[in-house]
């Protein structure tokens, strides 16, 4: 199905933070990750997409909660744009809104969020058919991770896959993952290029891509069998090891801040008390603590409790991308 001319829409993709971690790529012309990810879509974090083709404009335009942004994010955002404008079959350019209810490029999955988003909103606004594995793929090729984003629940990524497909519903294993925002500030090293320059200079590289899928493997199975014992230890080892060649690059790269070891030293310390909690982290400062939901609301206020800890943004398992205009 194609439209007869320019269109409006409006989408909203939900971040996604992977369980068992995506680091590295595969090819990174086709964007296709290195190793197999397994990730929880999240309920509190979310972003909302409008585009706009017109063909009154004379390029594309990215505002980003209302600021306008230009060189590489606007890039990026046409370059999904323009293969869009390729299957519709029509050349206008377009005005790209977005909003997060969280911190950008900060490390908290906004970019996946943000490119599951526009590229439902695009074909929409085209529109083109948009099932949700064809957005996986359409969003994949500009941020690995935001194909896991196109799918709510737990989410699967194959190593050397096009697009993500989904795993298991929330409701199978309904866990809360509890997001402690320690900055506002953007990262310094942007993720891909963090993944370029460890892949190149890292010694434990090689052996983090052979030694993932089997971590993958520990988290999906405890994820079937709903066993939080076997799981939490999985996830933690997981984001400690792709920090760990994060670390070993040279020179190395340290997302980790003074505030993220003190959360990471009170998850455990709340561990040795009793509570099932474990953290995991992507490519920035902030920790993720993963619970049981009877768990949440003491763990919640534990963690906000910290002077190092913003806020907190407790999150249950979230829902599929969906077009709301």
């Amino acid at each position: 199905m194609t439209a007869s001319k320019p269109g409006f829409a409006t989408a909203v993709a939900h971040a996604n933070i992977a369980l068992a971690k995506y680091w590295g790529k595969q090819d990174s012309a086709l964007n296709l990750p290195a190793v197999p990810s397994l990730s929880m879509t999240l309920s509190g974090l979310h972003t909302q997409t409008s585009v706009h083709f017109d063909s009154g404009l004379a390029a594309d335009q990215l505002l980003i909660n209302g600021q306008e942004r230009q060189g590489r994010e606007l890039q990026r955002v046409s370059k999904l744009l323009a293969t869009v404008r390729s299957e519709w079959g029509e050349s206008p350019f377009a005005t790209v809104e977005s909003q997060n209810n969280f911190p950008t490029a900060a490390g908290l999955a906004s970019s996946a969020s943000g490119f599951a988003a526009l590229a439902l909103a695009a074909l929409a606004a085209a529109g083109l058919k948009t099932p949700l594995g064809r957005v996986s793929a359409l969003a994949r090729a500009a941020s690995a991770s935001a194909a896991r984003s196109a799918f709510g629940g737990y989410v699967v990524l194959e190593a050397g896959a096009s697009e993500a497909v989904p795993f298991l519903p929330g409701e199978h294993f309904p866990l809360v993952m509890l997001v402690t925002v320690l900055t506002d500030q953007r990262k310094e090293v942007p993720s891909t290029q963090a993944m370029e320059h460890t892949a190149k200079s890292s010694p434990y590289y090689p052996n983090w891509v052979g030694h993932a899928p089997r971590v993958f493997a520990q988290i999906r199975d405890a994820l079937r069998a709903r066993d939080f014992t076997a799981l939490g230890p999985a996830v933690e080892h997981s984001t400690l090891a792709m920090h760990a060649t994060l670390l070993a690059a040279e020179p190395g790269i340290v997302y980790l801040q003074p505030e993220t070891l003190h959360v990471m030293k009170h998850v455990r310390q709340l561990r040795d008390q009793g509570m099932p909690i474990f953290f995991t982290m992507d490519a920035g400062p902030h920790v993720k603590a993963l619970t049981l939901p009877e768990h949440a609301a003491e763990a919640e206020r534990e963690l906000a409790r910290l002077p190092q800890v913003l806020r907190v943004i407790p999150s249950s398992v979230g829902p599929d991308a969906h077009v709301v205009n």
